[in-house]
């Protein structure tokens, strides 16, 4: 049984520290273990850290890890689990805001920092489209399809229906890829044409196709794939 005492004293160091100095200095652990702490009050949460980060290999995959996936590992329950996801959900929040409350074409570092952070280290594929107006901002940014590890079922018609019904005038489209290697392949390619060509006559705009991986991200229209 752990000393609650100690454990207090403990968090009270952390929180003088973050306070003081920012978040810089702390080892990933370190910051986990605080936030784990604040959902078990009573119980020293550094194994527990430690055991997560063994687990995900990275912080930024503990953070974007399904619940489903973060119930798997011994001793984190359902509190410390909602712990992590609003503390994910509140960081994409303010990535997101930041990226598309302006027009996104002229925004384009903010709103690969947030595709990154959203979509880099999830372990299934997921396309996504962000919709834009006529003055290139932001409707709507919506998950259009959901996989397995290597694929993401996508289907032009549904993607250029759903712009219709928001009145949309472009699109960004968006997947990951799971493997970390965001270089488009030839099934990205022929997918992406077919996006274009379905939308080509009702004047929807297919602005960039980007691929988002672990180590950076890739955009087809920069690589002149589309």
């Amino acid at each position: 049984m752990s000393d609650d005492s100690g454990d207090i004293g403990h968090r009270q160091r952390l929180r003088a520290r973050l306070l003081a100095g920012g978040g810089d200095a702390f080892q990933d652990y370190e910051l986990l273990e605080y936030l784990l702490g604040l959902a078990i009050p009573r119980r020293d949460t550094k194994p527990l850290a430690k055991r997560l980060l063994a687990e995900f290999g990275s912080l930024p995959v503990v953070m974007a890890a399904t619940p489903a996936e973060l119930a798997r590992v011994e001793g984190l329950g359902e509190g410390a689990a909602a712990a992590i996801k609003f503390v994910e959900a509140a960081s994409l929040r303010s990535l997101r805001t930041a990226a598309l409350d302006r027009p996104v074409l002229s925004g384009w570092q903010a709103l690969t920092d947030y595709l990154h952070a959203a979509m880099a280290h999830r372990v299934t594929e997921e396309f996504r489209v962000i919709f834009l107006n006529n003055r290139n901002v932001m409707i709507r940014d919506e998950s259009m399809s959901e996989g397995t590890i290597n694929q993401a079922a996508v289907y032009p018609r549904e993607i250029v229906k759903r712009a219709l019904e928001l009145g949309a005038a472009g699109m960004v489209l968006v997947h990951n890829h799971p493997s970390g290697d965001p270089q488009p392949s030839r099934d990205d390619i022929v997918m992406t044409k077919a996006i274009i060509e379905a939308g080509r006559h009702l004047a929807l705009v297919v602005h960039d196709h980007v691929i988002v991986g672990r180590g950076g991200h890739v955009s087809m229209r920069a690589q002149g794939l589309i």
